[in-house]
């Protein structure tokens, strides 16, 4: 049995969009639906703590296999969004108010989860004066008192660029920062139409400039209409910004109404990508069909440290 995507869509601003097909996945990309215990006991303690996931509520492909090792992606500051970008699942409208329990909930279910790693996501929050940036510092704050021995590692939004948001956030010392490009630049109107490009290069220079020795992490999705060329030239920025990692997966179609799919990257192309990512300097480069920014992350940090380790050494 595999996973498919949802017959119904749950996003009523891309109901204007028009309908594109998804295409049958190859072999490569098909993965089994989550039936194990383990899966069950990961879904019963984020219910327990009253939380979201961006394992759920962006439909990943490898939630079966995370889940059943009881990794799960916290997503703070709600389930619902206030951008509606052409590629993610997530739903978009008005968000509610912030939970103030919820940086105490992410961190008793990492303690309870027993993680050594844990990334911790969110939706956009454009409505907030902050972006959200001191809920994140906050939930940071928790998971070091209620689990002191996990690393910790933040996937943030551009925080709309407002002033204070990213030093906030570097202040609270995640382990790693990751902030997603998602995309090459000429494809951002048509799919990141909230964002932009060089905005969140800038944020990840930011980060590196405000501390030095912390990692920094980006990711993108090919399959979009990108060339190799784009790719490498995303590679070339990210370097500029001092960048440490990056990982490139396959976009998956969620439904008819988002961003159509141009093709299925082959695993041969991928693995082109981790030898042209390597020889750029990236410390680690991941990157397979199935990668998405929170897979086997806990691994990817013991390596990147050594990375690091073995490059100054």
């Amino acid at each position: 049995m595999t996973i498919e995507s949802p017959p119904t869509y749950r996003h009523p601003e891309k109901r204007n969009r028009p309908d594109s097909p998804i295409q049958r996945k190859p072999d490569w990309i098909r993965v089994k639906a989550p039936v194990s215990r383990e899966y069950q006991e990961t879904r019963k303690i984020m219910r327990d703590h009253a939380l979201n996931t961006v394992c759920e509520e962006a439909a990943c492909p490898n939630i079966g296999e995370c889940w059943a090792k009881k990794h799960a992606t916290m997503m703070i500051m709600g389930e619902t969004c206030t951008r509606a970008c052409a590629f993610c699942n997530v739903a978009t409208g008005r968000p509610k108010p912030l939970d103030p329990m919820e940086p105490m909930n992410v961190g008793g279910a990492v303690a309870r989860l027993g993680l050594a790693h844990v990334v911790v996501t969110s939706v956009d929050r454009d409505d907030l004066e902050d972006g959200g940036a001191e809920h994140f510092a906050r939930t940071i704050a928790a998971i070091r008192e209620l689990s002191p021995s996990t690393t910790i590692e933040v996937l943030t939004p551009d925080f709309k660029d407002r002033e204070g948001a990213i030093e906030r956030v570097v202040e609270a010392q995640p382990d790693v920062f990751n902030h997603n490009l998602e995309t090459v630049p000429r494809l951002y109107p048509e799919i990141r139409p909230g964002a932009r490009y060089f905005t969140s290069l800038e944020l990840l220079h930011r980060v590196k400039r405000l501390d030095p020795a912390m990692f920094t992490k980006s990711g993108m999705m090919v399959g979009l209409g990108e060339t190799r060329e784009e790719v490498g030239q995303v590679m070339d920025d990210l370097r500029a910004a001092d960048v440490d990692f990056l990982t490139i997966g396959q976009y998956l179609q969620p439904t008819r109404k988002h961003a159509p799919l141009d093709r299925f990257v082959t695993p041969a192309e991928f693995d082109g990508y981790v030898t042209l990512g390597r020889g750029k300097g990236f410390l680690l480069v991941a990157s397979s069909p199935l990668t998405r920014s929170s897979y086997h992350a806990g691994d990817d940090f013991a390596r990147l440290r050594a990375a690091r380790h073995a490059a100054t050494a």
